[in-house]
């Protein structure tokens, strides 16, 4: 009751829509329910009338019923269309929410979370709730009156064969909810199983030119291959489940029958029914019937939406861990004194990552981080923006706790450069202006100038308007990484993180890219995570980040000096060059 009860909220914006479709709902049933009746009158008057009375009461009778099923076909269109409708409406306004939730989501749920997954949810577990959203109410209430209507009209015709039926029914509706309870358990196995296979897909898909490249085509294969049997095995599961369900109910369906037949002979026998009213008796029966299968077919439509709701519920319930504070306040007028006072950090409780770190950089200076792979650098950087937050201790912008600011105002005055570098499909120009969405041209161009790709850019022959393809898979590593800098030329922060952002690159790419970078860093705090060395000797002060946090800090040249971590790295970088050369 606690989920249909937030199901039933995304109806609120449609209120009018849904009460207007349950009154069509309506329509239907009654004209449905009174055919029957209206045979029974003819047959009781004016069909025992003289013919030239019938001949002339044709027209009139013609007349009225062509004007009901007007109106019935009328209330069928508004259900069909309108309704339907709505529900695609709703399953808008619940792919809205999740996307929204999605985007509120920390970098925590996605480091926990297979993308394959969350698109599963996002995609067809919505559209089970969408045809639920618009069929279920609909049937429900068209069945129940069918089934309520007609059980009146036939205990008006004869109480003791309708009690008769009522036995049947009632040992239907005990195996209907006794099976309904395994079609749910494997409906959601459905829905975990079909997740699989979109993760397993867009998992090979992703990475298909490192599959190529290893040509382990087979492998994948097998891959799929596995979690696609599983969610076949799952499927078999429940349509040997449907299979029983629906079977045992079309037993129950021609149990109806048969107890009209011989239990209308019986009383025929005992002459306490008239063998006209058994005839309409029957019309009335396969009224009631219908709804039943309608109702039976509903079972498992509300068994599908109701797996798909619960599976986006969870998502929905998920708390943001990384979020405002209630009085948190914008970032404004940065002048890029960053501090990290005493900072702890781990991603799980049993392993430290960072232990009570310390950092101070004036504004407009820069620092370099470097060390072994798993030491923390990219963890201190992630702190910064609120990636993650820390565990104890702080960080200070310009004196203000990060975590006392907005953080849409607090990433919009950090630009990141990474090493790998996400372009989105689109043209090079709308990559740029990602930057600053609403740029100008002209914005886009200077910024391009700036990163050293506006040359390049004009030799393409749709300029800027030149198609990177999915993750910018016609550029080579250089050209994307001049666009990515070029984004944050445009947007123009006062920090800036550089994260490895030239160690895949060839050396003559690394010294245009350089060039770029340095242009980028001037007046702005910058923090820079670099494997090579050369690129870093500038810096202000060089941090070595350990297994134990900060070993060494310092410029370039006293590090050396000490002839410690650093001084190591740099031999290791540089003298087995020289002495080849």
């Amino acid at each position: 009751m606690k989920i249909m009860k937030k199901f039933i909220r995304y109806y609120r914006p449609y209120r009018k829509v849904f009460l207007f479709d349950m009154i069509c709902a309506f329509g239907i049933s009654i004209i449905d329910l009174a055919f029957p009746q209206i045979l029974n009158y003819l047959n009781a008057t004016l069909y025992l009338e003289d013919p030239q009375t019938i001949r002339r009461a044709i027209l009139v009778l013609a007349a009225g019923l062509l004007v009901m099923y007007l109106v019935r076909a009328a209330c069928k269109y508004y259900v069909s269309a309108q309704g339907h409708i709505m529900g695609a409406r709703m399953e808008r306004d619940m792919r809205k929410e999740l996307f929204d939730q999605y985007e509120r989501l920390s970098f925590s749920y996605y480091d926990k979370n297979n993308t394959g997954e969350m698109m599963s949810r996002l995609v067809s577990d919505l559209f089970d709730i969408c045809e639920f959203a618009h069929h279920g109410p609909e049937n429900v209430f068209i069945s129940l009156l069918k089934i309520i209507g007609s059980f009146v009209l036939l205990c008006w015709i004869h109480v003791p064969l309708t009690l008769l039926l009522v036995v049947v029914t009632v040992a239907m509706l005990l195996f209907s909810l006794r099976q309904n309870k395994r079609m749910q358990a494997t409906f959601m196995e459905n829905r975990r199983k079909i997740a699989g296979v979109n993760a397993s897909l867009q998992d090979t898909l992703g990475g298909i030119r490192v599959v190529k490249s290893f040509a382990n085509e087979k492998i994948e294969r097998e891959k799929f291959a596995e979690s696609n049997e599983r969610y076949l095995t799952s499927k078999i599961d429940n349509y040997h489940c449907m299979g029983w369900f629906q079977s045992g109910n079309n037993f129950f369906q021609g149990l109806l029958y048969v107890t009209i037949l011989v239990g209308g002979a019986y009383f025929i026998a005992q002459g306490t029914l008239e063998p006209v009213a058994l005839a309409t008796y029957a019309l009335y029966i396969n009224i009631f019937v219908t709804p039943i299968e309608v109702l039976v077919e509903f079972t498992e439509m509300l068994q599908k939406g109701y797996s798909g709701f619960k599976r986006f519920n969870e998502v929905m319930e998920t708390t943001v861990d990384i979020q405002d504070a209630p009085d948190a306040q914008e970032l404004r007028d940065v002048k890029g004194v960053i501090d990290y006072k005493d900072v702890c950090f781990s991603y799980n409780a049993e392993e430290s990552v960072l232990d009570h770190i310390n950092i101070h950089i004036d504004a407009g200076r820069s620092i370099a981080l470097v060390g072994p792979s798993g030491g923390g650098k990219t963890t201190i950087c992630s702190l910064l923006p609120r990636f993650y937050d820390v565990d104890s201790g702080s960080i200070t912008i310009d004196g203000k706790d990060i975590r006392s600011l907005t953080l849409e105002s607090l990433r919009q005055n950090i630009g990141i450069v990474q090493q790998d570098v996400y372009l989105f499909a689109g043209s090079i120009g709308e990559n740029i202006a990602y930057g600053k969405p609403g740029a100008t041209m002209e914005e886009i161009i200077d910024a391009a100038k700036k990163a050293n790709i506006h040359e390049f850019i004009l030799s393409l022959p749709q300029g800027y308007d030149t198609y990177v393809g999915e993750r910018g898979a016609r550029l080579s590593g250089g050209q994307k990484q001049r666009i990515s800098i070029a984004r944050v030329f445009l947007k123009d922060p006062k920090i800036l993180i550089l994260d490895e952002a030239t160690s895949a690159l060839d050396n003559e790419s690394e010294r245009h890219i350089q060039k770029s970078l340095e242009e980028l860093a001037k007046n702005r705090t910058s923090i820079t995570i670099a494997h090579r060395l050369s690129t870093i000797r500038g810096a202000d002060e060089i941090i070595v980040i350990g297994e134990k946090g900060i070993e060494e800090r310092g410029t370039h040249e006293e590090l050396l000096q000490l002839d410690n971590v650093y001084a190591r790295y740099y031999r290791l970088q540089f003298e087995g060059l020289e002495e080849s050369a």
